[in-house]
């Protein structure tokens, strides 16, 4: 393989020339800087340092690898995107596994505070305006299936894959951002209900929540019933959060239905009911609102559920961006407690199928746990930095704001293009393929952001 940097005057074709122009904004970002300040790997040193190596990994994420072995089709062989990103060559994809494998726990905690201090200084999360809306947490578990010999490789809940092994990976968004802000991987047994508190905890260290009862106060935590338990509600409440999300019991939810003194059918999904419980009795540390929902079984009983809300009727309203007037209307109201729990199938839900579909969270596994948490990081960093990009890019191009993952890395990323480096090897100029639909738009975004390093950027034939 051929190991060499464009160090050369001249233009050099790269088939990911947007994600090198990437690569240099995320230099004057110093997004690696955290890492290479925080993180220690015990590993030696031969012509790769172990963070050079776990940056190659980053890089092929970013790449659109769906495993290890593509990092000699989609980064070894592209010296340009190499160096965009600060490397002078790249490390074989066996060393990059070696370097996973010698990952210890010790390694995971200091990756994990170098994103939480990444997340603190880019994110829009961490920046979110408590006073002005209330910000909005999704926690959930999904599965990662992996072969039978992986550590803590269990029989669990695989979506569609009901006799595989694999893991659990708990994570919470911040909503409203697109952003992951923690994660935590398990064993395939592990449910939100053990998984949810521990999250929460460090979702709020990473966000500044811990010691500020006030931000929490101002923040919504949406689950599903695997953190619906008696116990993790009143947690919840007791930390002062405005909880929203379905009762872990179902023998509950079939009492507390059977109080509801009129149905009213949902407009937007035929077969389905919903109504107010009239229950008094409230097993919880702070009055909730609770409403049952039940739809139509194959054998004719009902599924009934129980949705439980500390939000007002104004707050439900408002979260749903309907008209104020609207919170006076009990069906209104009614009907917008349930879209707003619904709507985590467009949040939380969407991100966990973006993120395999896009950037291969899934399919990359390796036996070793600690390594699979490593790997697992390197990829909510790979979630964050597309998503940073994205913002960054839509002041200037606007028709990229609707682009999810894997439009990002599928679309944009692979722009292909030449970029001309000056005799000291810096990047002097990227020329886009003009022939790209994206083209012209993403010209004008990243003159607009490289303005400051002086880089020339057009597009041309290729």
């Amino acid at each position: 393989m051929n190991d060499s940097t464009p160090r050369d005057t001249g233009k050099h074709y790269s088939p990911r020339a947007f994600l090198a122009a990437i690569g240099q904004l995320l230099g004057m970002y110093a997004i690696w800087k955290p890492i290479e300040d925080t993180v220690r790997l015990h590993q030696k040193t031969l012509k790769h340092t172990p963070l050079d190596k776990l940056k190659d990994a980053f890089i092929t994420i970013l790449a659109g690898a769906r495993g290890r072995i593509e990092v000699e089709k989609r980064l070894r062989n592209d010296p340009v995107l190499q160096h965009a990103f600060g490397r002078n060559s790249c490390a074989e994809q066996s060393g990059i596994q070696d370097t996973l494998d010698a990952s210890r726990e010790e390694n995971v905690t200091q990756m994990q505070q170098a994103l939480s201090d990444l997340y603190r200084k880019h994110s829009g999360g961490y920046a979110h305006n408590y006073q002005h809306a209330y910000q909005l947490l999704d926690a959930d578990m999904t599965g990662l299936v992996c072969g039978e010999k992986a550590q803590f490789a269990t029989k669990g809940y695989f979506a569609g894959k009901p006799h595989h092994r694999g893991r659990q990976l708990a994570r919470c968004i911040a909503t409203h951002y697109r952003e992951i802000v923690c994660e935590q991987l398990y064993d395939g047994t592990h449910q939100l209900q053990a998984a949810f508190i521990p999250l929460v905890e460090q979702a709020e260290k990473v966000l500044g929540l811990d010691a500020d009862a006030d931000k929490r106060r101002r923040t919504i935590l949406r689950v599903d019933s695997g953190a619906g338990t008696l116990a993790d509600i009143n947690w919840a409440l007791e930390r002062g959060y405005a909880y929203h999300g379905k009762d872990f019991s179902g023998r509950r939810a079939q009492h507390l239905a059977q109080t509801v003194t009129q149905w009213i059918d949902d407009p937007k999904c035929p077969g389905r009911q919903v109504g107010w419980v009239t229950d008094a009795e409230q097993p919880y540390v702070r009055p909730l609102v609770r409403i049952a929902v039940r739809c139509r079984k194959a054998n004719g009983q009902w599924a009934i559920g129980v949705l439980v809300s500390a939000l007002s009727a104004g707050e439900v309203i408002a979260a749903m961006r309907q008209p104020c007037h609207l919170s006076r209307d009990p069906q209104a109201v009614l009907l917008a407690y349930v879209y707003f729990y619904d709507a985590r199938g467009g949040g939380i839900e969407t991100i966990n199928k973006e993120d395999k579909q896009g950037i291969g969270l899934n399919a990359r596994n390796k036996k070793r746990f600690v390594a699979q948490q490593m790997l697992v990081l390197l990829a909510q960093l790979a979630h964050n930095v597309i998503v940073w990009t994205q913002r960054w890019l839509v002041g200037f191009t606007p028709k990229l704001v609707g682009y999810g993952i894997l439009r990002m890395v599928r679309d944009v990323f692979t722009t292909s293009g030449f970029v001309q480096t000056d005799a000291q090897g810096r990047v002097a100029q990227i020329v886009l393929n003009g022939h790209d639909p994206l083209a012209q738009g993403l010209v004008d975004a990243l003159r607009g952001l490289l303005q400051k390093e002086h880089i020339l950027v057009n597009s041309g034939e290729t």
